[in-house]
């Protein structure tokens, strides 16, 4: 597996040095008649302007086809923000994925690590393929931690939290799966914050309700996938308190005791969100853009109360084609 994520690593840096060689022999034609530092400055300038768009196209694709709420989300940010979320998401995307067996974590580990260091002045451009931003998430990554000067502390608990991933376990209770999304979805709210230009410890108190709430609820999306593969995530102490095995849902079972689990954490995830909503008259208006994703969480757990907690209910797998207009309403109205 290693050998395989090296090669496409090892490919994708090719694919970035046959871009540049191709920029160096188009770009001097574009420009000859520029004084030589006039075409120096513009030539760097506009290799940058290019690099930057193809790391902002890499991780709409990425954020468009894994994490589609979050894209429909990041639409509506204003345009320097949208930018920084799109890479922040693509940046979490791809940690889930290393937690799923589907990147290399150590490779990743150390690329973070690199975008970090700019927070110690550290500079990105004249680091090694080997230790630099291998790909475009991390480069964009980096250009939103420049822009906003955003905070080390949200990343490196997203790092460090997912790569417990690697542990392929169930919850043993829901305090952990809470504490879990804490560090891992409330810390990019808080990351989208920063983008945003908001600094108010009212915003950050629903934050961490939303991202306790959206860690919930994504935990009970993933239900029936996750049954598929004979993976069961869910908090063991709600299971047991309804008598409910893992193979129970592995079967699919749509039995009152299945049910009554969903229940439970479902109706914890509408707890958070009832919290985070208590402190909405105190929040500015300049927050609300980063909590829209509490449309879709809101969509959820009305859907699967409809069909009685039935986490395997087909109509739970499909998306709901009212979304985008349901957040677009939103963020005109300013609420969340």
């Amino acid at each position: 597996m290693a050998s395989g994520i090296s090669a496409k690593h090892g490919l994708l840096t090719t694919k970035c040095s046959v871009f540049r060689s191709l920029q160096r022999k188009i770009l001097p034609h574009a420009i000859c008649i520029q004084r030589p530092t006039e075409v120096k400055c513009l030539r760097a300038s506009t290799n940058s302007t290019i690099e930057s768009q193809h790391n902002e196209k890499y991780c709409i694709d990425i954020v468009r086809s894994r994490d589609y709420d979050g894209f429909v989300s990041s639409l509506l940010l204003p345009e320097d923000a949208r930018r920084s979320s799109l890479a922040l998401r693509a940046f979490n995307v791809e940690l889930a994925q290393a937690g799923e067996g589907l990147c290399f974590p150590e490779d990743y580990r150390s690329d973070a690590d690199a975008v970090l260091e700019d927070y110690s002045g550290g500079d990105l451009q004249g680091r090694p393929p080997s230790a630099a931003c291998q790909c475009r998430t991390m480069e964009g990554l980096s250009e939103a931690v420049k822009k906003h000067y955003l905070t080390k502390r949200w990343m490196l608990r997203i790092i460090s939290e997912r790569e417990k991933d690697m542990e392929d376990r169930a919850y043993r209770n829901l305090q952990e799966l809470e504490a879990y999304s804490d560090n891992t979805q409330s810390s990019l709210l808080y990351l989208l914050l920063e983008s945003l230009g908001v600094k108010d410890v009212h915003a950050d108190h629903a934050a961490s309700h939303i991202g306790k709430a959206q860690g919930i609820v994504m935990c009970l999306r993933a239900t029936p996938y996750n049954s598929s593969r004979r993976k069961v995530y869910l908090p063991m102490d709600i299971c047991m308190l309804h008598r409910a095995s893992q193979e129970d849902f592995i079967r699919g079972s749509r039995e009152q005791n299945v049910r009554d689990v969903v229940y439970d954490i479902a109706s914890q995830a509408h707890v958070h969100l009832e919290h985070a909503r208590s402190f909405s008259k105190n929040i500015p208006a300049s927050a609300f853009p980063a909590f829209l994703q509490t449309v879709v969480l809101e969509d959820y757990l009305q859907r699967v109360r409809r069909v009685d907690f039935d986490v395997f209910h087909p109509s739970l797998q499909k998306r709901n084609p009212l979304i985008p207009i349901q957040l677009y309403i939103r963020s005109w109205k300013k609420t969340y």
